[in-house]
């Protein structure tokens, strides 16, 4: 599928399949493209063939009526139509196959930045521009944006993600050949859109291990836990207001009378907007963390919460906090009458926790000439 690279003509017309979706994709596509193709002759060569074959030889050659028959309009009808169906059903099997990440993938986060993509392992690990992973295994990247809209585009593995300021998007990938792919930005995002560029490195598993034994930093939820204290959190969580034990993936019943989970874009809005979703029986004591806290910060805190576990390390029928006066039904629910006066009376800390600025609020930068400057 690829043209021979030679000096004379080295263009590259396909791109090659680094992924197990990129086979299936090409696959379906090859398809469409050559039944597409098998009409385009079928119908122009019956035009041809017929314009030579029935063309009117005098002006008094009268054609026969044509009535028509059920059984080829039949099928010149009903052949597409099983056609079509055909694509339907597989272009949705792959794009279902595609929206849902497997329960076991490796989850990194990316977060684009006019002009540049920063990756953060969870391990701590971070890269600009550049996305190591092991090939044979599933991958799934959590994506957001620190401004405008961009696009996570890997042609190799067909896969391709828009990263949208305010929220999350995933898309996930199990690369199959070891080597290195072009990582482009595929959403115009400036006037350095084109720069927006990187490297994609699939790496064998022995090979993998030794890069990440080799990164500096620390895991993201140990940075969450030092944002978690430096900014006064635990002054509030467990105490008055609802325990983060167990918190993440639970479902989480509200004062309006909803229940939601606590999946990472709810943890992210209860971080910067508290009060869009108050927890059933507590106060809306919480201060917004919006413009405080970076997007990395933010990825950090929420990895801390998915530290403290999920509703299925408590046990079947065990609630999340449980002995922590807080109920079962629904996920997190309200607290009992005594602590519920006492969430009345309470109020928040004295100390406002927006005093501490963050160190790390400007982690990600500008990037000029291949280097990160910092821009304030």
């Amino acid at each position: 599928m690829i043209w021979p690279s030679t000096p004379a003509f080295p263009l590259q017309i396909w791109p090659s399949a680094a992924s197990d979706a990129a086979r299936e994709m090409d696959a379906l596509f090859l398809t469409e493209l050559a039944i597409s193709a098998f009409m385009v002759l079928l119908i122009f060569g019956c035009i041809f063939i017929f314009a030579i074959k029935y063309h009117r030889r005098s002006p008094l050659e009268r054609p026969r009526p044509i009535r028509g028959g059920i059984m080829l309009e039949t099928a010149w009808s009903g052949i597409p139509l099983l056609v079509f169906l055909v694509f339907f059903f597989w272009g949705a099997k792959i794009y279902f196959a595609n929206a849902a990440p497997p329960k076991d993938a490796m989850q990194i986060y990316v977060i684009g930045k006019q002009w540049m993509w920063y990756v953060q392992h969870p391990g701590g690990q971070r890269e600009i521009d550049e996305l190591h992973v092991p090939a044979g295994r599933d991958v799934q990247l959590i994506l957001t944006s620190q401004d405008v809209i961009h696009s996570f585009f890997i042609p190799a593995f067909r896969i391709k993600k828009d990263a949208v300021p305010g929220m999350y998007t995933t898309e996930w990938f199990r690369a199959t050949a070891p080597g290195s792919y072009h990582l482009f930005c595929a959403q115009y995002c400036g006037t350095s859109h084109s720069h927006m560029i990187g490297t994609v490195y699939v790496m064998k598993e022995a090979d993998y291990q030794q890069w990440l034994a080799g990164g500096r930093g620390e895991p993201m939820a140990v940075a969450g836990a030092k944002l978690y204290q430096r900014y006064g959190c635990d002054n509030c969580h467990g105490r008055i207001c609802p325990t983060l034990n167990r918190l993440y993936m639970q479902q989480v019943g509200l004062a309006d009378g909803r229940v939601v989970r606590a999946d990472e874009a709810y943890l992210r809005e209860s971080i910067l907007d508290p009060g869009a979703k108050i927890v059933a029986g507590y106060p809306n004591l919480m201060p917004s963390f919006r413009g405080v806290l970076s997007e990395l910060e933010v990825l950090e805190l929420i990895a801390y919460v998915r530290s403290l576990g999920t509703p299925a390390l408590a046990g079947e029928g065990a609630g999340i906090g449980a002995g922590q006066g807080m109920g079962t039904a629904s996920g997190i629910a309200a607290p009992d009458a005594r602590e519920q006066q006492g969430n009345q009376n309470a109020y928040p800390p004295d100390a406002n926790p927006h005093v501490m600025q963050s160190d790390r609020s400007s982690e990600i930068q500008k990037r000029e000439g291949g280097e990160v400057r910092d821009t304030q």
